[in-house]
């Protein structure tokens, strides 16, 4: 399974749960850039937080 990543506009790669930061507040999950807070697409957000680092 091919690993998944995304480039937030803020330039930085998120490959790792490490990589977010959860919004609270929120009745449901929201995911953010940790580095910028840009709000990181569900699904995206979802693959990243559930893979480790090898």
């Amino acid at each position: 399974m091919t690993r998944t990543t995304y480039r937030c506009p803020c330039g930085a790669r998120l490959e790792f749960k490490q990589d977010l930061e959860k919004e609270r507040g929120t009745p449901t999950p929201n995911w953010k850039c940790k580095d910028c807070g840009t709000p990181v697409p569900g699904m995206t957000a979802e693959r990243i937080r559930h893979q480790h680092p090898s």
